[in-house]
């Protein structure tokens, strides 16, 4: 997945929560001044709406797990395809992090 599609979902997952505190705020809002009966059918209202949003949330949420999956199969089958190299790419990063603590403890 990529750093757009990361951003867009992130944006869209805003938007429609904003959009859902919105629309709570306005219903809650004309519930203060309704009768009886409005009350109900804003609170049925209410009701529809976070449910939407929750199946918004849900879905969302089900694309990232396929999104994970689908990058760690991808990261799986590269490690198994290239062992060198992945051993060698495990190896600096660890070389680095190993000199940058070391810096660090030398410092104090």
């Amino acid at each position: 997945m990529t750093t757009t599609n990361v951003d867009v979902t992130k944006e869209k997952l805003y938007e429609d929560f904003n959009t859902v505190v919105a629309e709570t705020e306005q219903l809650l809002k004309s519930l203060a001044g309704a009768g009886t009966d409005t009350a109900g059918a804003v609170k049925a209202s209410v009701e529809k709406g976070l449910a939407a949003a929750g199946e918004r949330l849900a879905t969302i949420r089900a694309a990232s797990v396929e999104q994970a999956k689908a990058s760690a199969h991808a990261t799986d089958e590269y490690v198994h395809g290239h062992p060198w190299q992945s051993i060698g790419t495990v190896a600096a990063v660890a070389a680095i992090a190993g000199l940058v603590a070391g810096l660090l403890i030398a410092r104090r």
